[in-house]
């Protein structure tokens, strides 16, 4: 591929590309290259399905919540259930995808970033499994926050590397992850945990995820015989949503809902509700929609769940807003938390804090439908490691 073709790729309506210096353009245009030729390639196609089943876990449940349905008292709610699968998280689908491209391109140490530690924990462990070096870059202030996976990565091997510049978050991360890229990219592959930075990062991981979804629209058909309603998921950079929305993407009747962190309230200033209070520009080399300040610099963001806690979002995510294909709501700390309570005594489930914005929104809409109506919610992923902050939160 062509430096000019290349850079012409990538794009979803105005947003995406690759805004990355010279060097790293290089570098994305090597692993497109070898994204293209092994995407459907069957010796690849069938290794991955390998690992997808017997290490993973796939097929994930899409469960019907009956006792949450029927205390809302409004449409059926169904979960993805990928808070099932190995680390639990939806994390490894596209990890496993993207390690696999890694060891074909012969490189032989990995580097990610994370904010609620489970793509950390995940590439760890897709690193472990094949005997590759890893690094995870991690803000300091998440590893505080997920003390428990960041013990996970460093006994699966990891190195995790504190980030200590700007907010100390997800965001800071990237920059990190980015940076040694570029310095050590012979031998080196960056394994992008979220539908975010310049191409091919958001085709890969939309491709890779998209197994949720796919899931998903022949589970309900045998479920219900028909498509739902709704499909929810909450977005951070959005790769869990991502994954869900592809398997419908072309079923106009059902409608896609992506949920973001409204923290403390969308006009409280603290929060991270990219789609509700930001504008389009660019960051971690891609044009997409994100929270700025006057002067254009990345906002200050705040999120209870550190997966969510990120001022971006990704380029297909941006045009499914502005293209009216999909619809952005929000969630606070407080519903995020009463919907984990909710969730954990009427189903027995524990979800994760970033997946319980997507069940705060999808309860709220259900109680408002009539009950032949069907509401699938991804919970992306379970709450083991955000019990402390659970704890430090509500009064049991």
């Amino acid at each position: 591929m062509n430096a000019m073709n290349f850079e012409k790729q990538g794009f979803f309506g105005q947003f995406g590309g690759v805004f990355v210096p010279e060097t790293l353009k290089t570098v994305m245009r090597e692993i497109a290259d070898a994204y293209e030729a092994l995407k459907n390639d069957s010796a690849f196609r069938e290794q991955l399905a390998y690992y997808a089943k017997e290490y993973i876990g796939r097929e994930t449940p899409l469960y019907f919540a009956e006792r949450l349905s029927r205390e809302i008292g409004g449409a059926k709610i169904y979960l993805k259930r990928e808070d099932l699968c190995h680390t639990g998280a939806h994390k490894i689908n596209n990890v496993m995808g993207q390690i696999l491209v890694a060891k074909f391109m012969g490189k032989t140490r990995i580097i990610a970033e994370t904010g609620a530690g489970q793509h950390g924990v995940a590439t760890a462990t897709g690193a472990a499994l094949l005997g590759l070096k890893c690094r995870v870059y991690m803000g300091e202030e998440d590893t505080k926050r997920q003390e428990l996976n960041v013990f996970r990565m460093k006994l699966l091997g990891a190195e995790v590397v504190p980030v200590t510049k700007g907010q100390r978050t997800l965001s800071d991360a990237v920059d990190a992850a980015l940076q040694d890229l570029a310095e050590n990219y012979q031998d080196t592959f960056y394994l992008v945990g979220s539908a975010v930075g310049p191409h091919p990062y958001p085709t890969m991981v939309r491709d890779f995820q998209s197994v949720i979804g796919v899931e998903a629209r022949r589970q309900i058909l045998e479920h219900e015989g028909r498509l739902p309603d709704y499909a929810v998921a909450c977005v951070g950079g959005g790769s869990n949503a991502i994954g869900l929305f592809a398997g419908f993407m072309n079923d106009k009747n059902v409608a896609l809902i992506g949920v973001e962190a409204a923290g403390k309230g969308v006009d409280s200033g603290k929060h991270c509700a990219t789609m509700t209070k930001g504008r389009p520009g660019g960051l971690h080399g891609a044009y997409s929609y994100r929270l700025q300040d006057e002067k254009g610099n990345p906002a200050m963001t705040y999120s209870i769940s550190a997966g969510l806690d990120y001022p971006g979002v990704g380029a297909e995510h941006s045009f499914l807003k502005d293209s009216g294909r999909a619809v952005y709501k929000t969630a606070t700390d407080k519903e995020a938390l009463e919907a984990c309570v909710r969730l954990s005594r009427t189903e027995g489930i524990i979800p994760a804090l970033e997946s319980s914005h997507a069940l705060a929104y999808g309860m709220k809409l259900a109680a408002t439908l009539d009950n032949d109506k069907i509401v699938i919610v991804n919970l992306s992923g379970r709450g083991d490691k955000d019990v402390h902050i659970i704890r430090e939160n509500i009064a049991l």
